[in-house]
C-alpha cells in the first residue's frame, strides 16, 4: 500500500499542533508564565528557531491555546442551547455536556482556570475575551425562547453572564472534586433552575 504524501501545509499544521500539545502538557506542572520557548520546542520535537515559524512569541502560543480550549466547548454547549426544548431540558443537557467535556479535556480546563487570573496579560485578556464572547452568544440564543423575547439586550446579557458564572463555578468543582461528579452536576442544575425561577418576575430597573 502507498500512502498519500504529506503536504507542506499539513506538516506545518501538525507541528503547530505539536507545540500547542507540548505547552499544555508542560503547563500541567506549573503556570504558563513559567514555561520557556526552548523547553516547549524540545517537548514538541523541534529546534527552538523553528518555533517562530508558527508563533511570534510564547504569549501568542498561549492565546492560541486559550482559543483551542474554548472553541469545542462553545460548539458543544451551543448545540444543547439551541434545541427546541423547555429550559429545564436545556439546563440538564447543558450541565451534562459540560461535565463530559471537562472530563474529556481536563488539561484544557486546568489551564483556563489557572491562567484566568494568574496568567500573563495577553493570556488573561484572551480568556476574558472568550468568556465575553461566550456570554454574547448565549444571550442571542436565550432571546429565542418565547418568554425572553421581550427582554432588553442588556438584561439578556445579564442573565447570560449569571449562567456562565455558574458554569465556571461548576467547572472548578468538577476539577477539584472528581469523585463527586453526580453531586456537582445536581447542584449545578439546581443553581441554574434557581436563576430561571426569577426570570418571570424580573423587571428591569431604569
Amino acid at each position: 500500500m502507498t500512502t498519500e504524501p504529506v503536504s507542506r501545509q499539513e506538516r506545518k499544521q501538525r507541528t503547530r499542533q505539536a507545540l500547542l500539545d507540548a505547552a499544555l502538557d508542560l503547563v500541567a506542572e506549573r503556570g504558563f508564565s513559567g514555561l520557556s520557548l526552548r523547553e516547549v520546542a524540545k517537548q514538541a520535537g523541534i529546534v527552538p528557531t523553528a518555533f517562530y515559524r508558527h508563533f511570534a512569541s510564547m504569549d501568542e502560543l498561549g492565546v492560541a491555546l486559550v482559543e483551542e480550549s474554548m472553541r469545542t466547548l462553545r460548539t458543544m454547549i451551543r448545540s444543547a442551547r439551541t434545541r427546541p426544548a423547555a429550559y429545564n431540558d436545556m439546563i440538564k443537557t447543558s450541565v451534562r455536556i459540560l461535565r463530559e467535556h471537562v472530563r474529556a479535556h481536563e488539561d484544557h480546563f486546568h489551564f483556563l482556570t489557572r491562567e484566568r487570573y494568574g496568567g500573563t496579560g495577553p493570556v488573561r485578556q484572551a480568556i476574558a475575551f472568550e468568556l465575553k464572547l461566550f456570554v454574547s452568544e448565549l444571550a442571542v440564543d436565550l432571546a429565542r425562547f418565547d418568554f425572553l423575547r421581550e427582554w432588553s439586550t442588556e438584561d439578556l446579557h445579564l442573565l447570560a453572564d449569571l449562567i456562565v458564572t455558574t458554569m465556571l463555578t461548576t467547572v472548578l468543582e468538577l476539577l477539584e472534586t472528581p469523585s463527586r461528579d453526580e453531586e456537582t452536576v445536581r447542584t449545578a442544575e439546581r443553581r441554574l433552575r434557581l436563576i430561571f425561577l426569577g426570570v418571570p418576575n424580573w423587571r428591569s430597573v431604569p
